[in-house]
């Protein structure tokens, strides 16, 4: 069974919740899990905005796909009881030596483009370790840039365009997109994109691409379609409860 199962049981009833609910409690406050992010963010060298979340996406994903997170793997228990609840994510910023002391934790680092991104195993968040609780979460944003056009042969992110996010949300949402987007897949489809290290494309679509491809009130409809699935964030931060945040679009 793989270990991203739980998302996939959940996403069609997920979805089809009223936008209120969606923000019910995660846990007792000494039980919340969360798999901490961290984008490096050199200060004289800075990323672009989309490679960090091209990366940032991979990273999330390649965490829960790695062999060590399967049954029997050292990483699944933390894992499992993380993807079984809300799959939160905190972003962190760090530079020189504070990123290099990340390296030092469990965890996936994916480079894309120039920028580098460390997704590390999910645990308690009152357990992160003091070298990873010291870093910055806020201030953690980029300009926007201009991507050439997506490649048609690989899973595309979009961004909602009505919804002003920072980075740092944008990366955790958009390691949410890949995630629900894999366990919705076939062990060959999984096979495939893992050949490319979990290489996608993330973008900002406009208004009326972003409407079309809108699983609307037809998730199921959707995936079956045009193998398009919603991020449909919990609102702890930033946006409203409900709001959807990313399309993902399987393409091969």
């Amino acid at each position: 069974m793989s270990v991203l199962e739980p998302l996939a049981a959940r996403y069609a009833e997920w979805l089809g919740l009223p936008a209120e609910e969606t923000a019910l409690p995660e846990a007792e406050p000494d039980q919340v899990r969360a798999m901490p992010v961290i984008l490096r963010m050199e200060k004289a060298a800075p990323p672009s905005r989309t490679p960090l979340l091209e990366a940032a996406a991979s990273a999330a994903l390649a965490v829960c796909l790695d062999e060590r997170a399967q049954p029997g793997g050292e990483w699944h228990e933390a894992v499992h009881d993380w993807v079984s609840g809300h799959i939160r994510k905190v972003s962190r910023r760090a530079r020189g030596a504070h990123w290099l002391a990340a390296q030092e934790f469990p965890g996936v680092t994916v480079a894309v483009g120039g920028a580098e991104v460390r997704a590390l195993v999910p645990g308690r968040v009152v357990d992160v370790p003091k070298e990873i609780a010291r870093l910055q979460i806020q201030g953690s944003d980029l300009p926007p840039d201009e991507p050439p056009p997506a490649p048609d042969d690989l899973p595309l992110l979009l961004l909602n365009p009505e919804v002003s996010m920072t980075v740092g949300k944008a990366s955790a949402q958009v390691g949410h997109g890949t995630m629900i987007l894999a366990s919705l897949l076939s062990d060959e489809e999984l096979a495939k994109w893992a050949e490319r290290g979990y290489a996608c494309a993330v973008r900002t679509p406009s208004v009326a691409q972003w409407k079309h491809l809108h699983p609307g009130d037809d998730p199921a409809g959707a995936w079956r379609s045009r193998q398009v699935i919603a991020v449909r964030d919990a609102g702890f931060t930033e946006v409203e409860p409900g709001t959807v945040t990313v399309l993902a679009q399987y393409r091969s």
